[in-house]
């Protein structure tokens, strides 16, 4: 039974904030993320959930943070269940930092549609859907809580005070590094790390990677072995990300704006969205994708958590 959403109540629970797709647990020092079932896409959550979406969302996501640990500190603690992240507890940046390596998504329809200036990068005149960048740029985006992100410039966040100049370096130096890392690690697995994006925190001064990394809800991977003949031909390239649901949504009609409606979702692509996600993680982390009890999920949730805040050492 896919996981539409949690309504728990914990001992010491100070908090809870749903976001598009996970659940929000807060305490004093510490949050405890469940990553649901739900898919969104233009920031909008579509009616159905996905099976193991959300395992495969928190297990991708505990795979890279604990391969960057080395290059940017990050809130992971511990990981209880499938669906379930423990970590600490920051205050958020108000920023996405997202990272691109090549032209694709927003950053191509953006461009298709004539713009050369993407959040205050300038882009040359020429590209192609698809093409390399000639090194990776950083475009930022506004985080909401509600609603559509929204593109920003490095000036306009600190024009606006949204973060510091000093804070903002680091943010860029970790995102760009991460991104080196990620660019490596996908390389090894036969793969593009083409764009992704990166969510920072402040601990006590100390700037911490949070939220998910290198995920197929937060990054975009091409097959390595295909791209320059896909490029070449003028064919959309083999990936593995969340964009074929986004096309599958442009080619019937919604692209999140007002008055349009979500499209109906068959049993049959509701599987297909499932086995994509697995795909991804057994082929960017190269390791087997063991499907969690699905019985009574938010039993098995709820009482790993449990065992999890009785544990004194976490």
């Amino acid at each position: 039974m896919p996981i539409q959403e949690t309504n728990f109540h914990f001992p010491g629970q100070t908090g809870f904030y749903r976001g598009k797709v996970r659940d929000v647990y807060s305490f004093p020092d510490r949050l405890i993320m469940i990553a649901s079932d739900r898919i969104s896409a233009f920031d909008v959550v579509l009616p159905r959930p996905i099976p193991y979406k959300g395992q495969v969302l928190n297990q991708t996501a505990e795979y890279f943070l604990r391969a960057t640990a080395d290059l940017v500190p990050n809130w992971l603690l511990t990981v209880p269940d499938p669906n379930v992240s423990v970590g600490l507890r920051c205050e958020p940046y108000a920023v996405e930092m997202v990272v691109r390596g090549y032209l694709a998504g927003h950053a191509w329809r953006q461009y298709r549609d004539g713009h050369r200036m993407l959040c205050g990068v300038a882009l040359p005149d020429g590209l192609r859907e698809n093409d390399r960048l000639p090194t990776p740029i950083i475009t930022p985006s506004t985080k909401a809580h509600e609603g559509h992100d929204e593109d920003i410039s490095r000036e306009e966040i600190l024009s606006r005070g949204i973060v510091s100049e000093s804070e903002y370096v680091q943010l860029e130096r970790y995102a760009l590094a991460l991104f080196e890392r990620g660019t490596q690690m996908a390389a090894e697995r036969g793969l593009i790390l083409v764009d992704t994006k990166y969510e920072f925190g402040n601990l006590n001064g100390t700037v911490i990677l949070i939220d998910e990394v290198h995920t197929p809800d937060s990054s975009r991977y091409f097959y390595a072995d295909t791209y320059e003949e896909q490029l070449r031909a003028n064919q959309p390239q083999k990936q593995l990300s969340k964009e074929f649901v986004r096309e599958w949504l442009i080619a019937n009609g919604f692209q999140g704006k007002t008055g349009q409606t979500v499209p109906t979702m068959s049993d049959e692509w509701v599987d297909q969205i499932s086995g994509r996600y697995i795909e991804l993680f057994e082929t960017v982390t190269g390791q087997a994708f063991l499907r969690a009890d699905e019985t009574n999920p938010l039993n098995r949730i709820e009482t790993n958590i449990l065992k999890t805040l009785t544990d004194t050492t976490i």
